[in-house]
């Protein structure tokens, strides 16, 4: 489908000059518009066209061009302006710049200079749509509800991250390797007042001590030996948004120093610079360590502890919330189904009580590797105990299927939480063999629909997307 042209208004009151810039800019495939003065140029600018560029001159007969300029972007947001003047000085480049303007012309002008600056313009406003659009589109998949999991222990979580996503207060998220706390950082930034703004993460342990603190801060041309120019460091790049500082048990005693400045004061100097920025981000840091044990060892300091954990969120091991693993790899067989072409239905109940039980050091990043794995080499079809790998298989489980003979492990189980995984692992069984037609579903297990209707959401269950409701 053919995008339609562009929109450009012209506001001049030379005719001569809005005549040659109508004909350059149409036979560049412009919708192009002309008004010569203030008034006419309200009028079409107040249509429900959107206009894409406008060429304003300074003096216009019936008003100032920089507050026609103010009128035009507060109904067209995105519209970009280029200011023309036979009168030109840098005082009202700078102030036309300040007010908004994506350039100043002055006349006469070369029509070749300014069909190159038209061109920038529209890249840059192009640039500023796609932008606006990849953060819409992860304000949506970092939203509450798009995180997997129905348990108690989860959903503790997620009610934490609700209530603090609205402030500006520092957080610090602690678990094991896996467990998500990235995901988390992301969805307490994209529901905040910052969420427009960039997420700048950083991992405190994966950069040697002597450059990092260059990444964090910035250094200038010269700062040390091969500075060859200026580098923009993570704090900068954040401005007005948040920095994830992952692994922060990992920073030097020297860079704690310095960060514990940066949080007090909210400001900080780049390297080899004497000039001090401000620092407006957000902090959220993110450990697997014990951090009051690496203070109480003199690993971690004390001010800095406090000063991180403002407010404390503990995301729980996946062993810690096993009721969710069923959802977990439901979401997965989904996800790469998509993402890799399979045809993946689910896991037989002895793979998934094995799956259940099994420890899962590696938590959630382990989980969605074993998926991964499982959808390339078995492809489609049910996921068997035979298709796991072994040690994934060597784990004693006991059988979900009814029976007077079921076996408790000899360090005991939780009684709720099993009862929790098989009523998840029916109704996802149920669902998948009737297509997910909650009518069906219901029949099969013998359930009112509106109780299984509200166990589905309750528990987050979503079809496939090309299964129908």
């Amino acid at each position: 489908m053919q995008q339609p042209a562009q929109r450009v208004l012209i506001v001049d009151d030379e005719s001569s000059l809005r005549t040659a810039l109508f004909r350059v800019l149409d036979r560049q495939g412009f919708q192009v518009i002309t008004a010569n003065c203030m008034r006419e140029a309200e009028v079409l600018a107040g249509g429900d066209q959107p206009l894409d560029l406008a060429l304003v001159d300074l003096r216009l007969p019936d008003g100032d061009g920089m507050e026609l300029m103010r009128k035009l972007k507060a109904t067209h947001p995105s519209i970009q302006v280029i200011v023309m003047t036979g009168h030109g000085t840098i005082e009202l480049a700078v102030r036309a710049t300040q007010n908004g303007a994506f350039h100043f012309v002055t006349k006469p002008f070369n029509m070749e200079e300014l069909l190159s600056i038209v061109t920038r313009a529209m890249s840059h406003k192009t640039l500023q749509q796609e932008n606006h659009q990849l953060r819409t589109a992860l304000h949506k998949k970092y939203r509450f509800d798009n995180i997997i999991g129905s348990s108690e222990e989860i959903r503790q979580v997620l009610g934490m991250v609700e209530r603090v996503a609205d402030s500006d207060s520092t957080v610090l998220v602690t678990g094991e390797s896996g467990t998500g706390k990235e995901l988390i950082a992301k969805a307490i930034h994209y529901n905040s007042p910052r969420a427009m703004k960039p997420f700048v993460p950083i991992n405190c342990g994966a950069i040697p001590g002597e450059l990092l603190e260059s990444e964090l801060f910035g250094h200038v041309k010269g700062a040390f030996t091969g500075a060859i120019s200026n580098r923009v460091g993570r704090f900068e790049l954040a401005s007005g948004g948040t920095l994830f500082l992952d692994e922060i048990g990992e920073l030097s005693l020297n860079l704690q120093v310095k960060l514990l400045r940066v949080l007090q004061e909210r400001r900080f100097e780049p390297v080899g610079s004497a000039k001090t920025q401000e620092a407006d981000v957000r902090i959220i840091a993110a450990t697997n360590v014990d951090l009051a044990k690496a203070v109480r060892n003199g690993q971690f300091r004390e001010d800095l502890y406090y000063r991180l954990n403002v407010i404390p969120i503990a995301i729980p091991s996946l062993k810690q919330r096993r009721t969710d693993i069923p959802l977990l790899l439901h979401h997965f067989v989904q996800q790469f189904n998509q993402t890799k072409n399979r045809a993946l239905t689910g896991f037989s109940p002895e793979a998934l009580e094995a799956l259940y039980h099994y420890a899962w050091p590696g938590n959630i990043r382990e989980l969605e590797n074993l998926v991964e794995r499982l959808a390339i080499l078995k492809g489609n079809g049910q996921v068997e105990m035979s298709d796991l790998p072994e040690h994934y298989r060597s784990v004693a489980v006991v059988t979900p299927v009814p029976s007077e003979a079921i076996e408790i492990p000899e360090n005991g189980m939780d009684f709720n939480t099993a009862v929790d995984s098989y009523e998840n692992l029916l109704i996802l069984q149920a669902l998948e063999k009737t297509g997910w037609n909650r009518n069906q579903a219901a029949a099969l297990l013998k359930l009112n629909r509106t109780t299984l209707v509200e166990k589905i959401k309750k528990k987050g269950l979503r079809p496939p997307p090309e299964a129908s409701a």
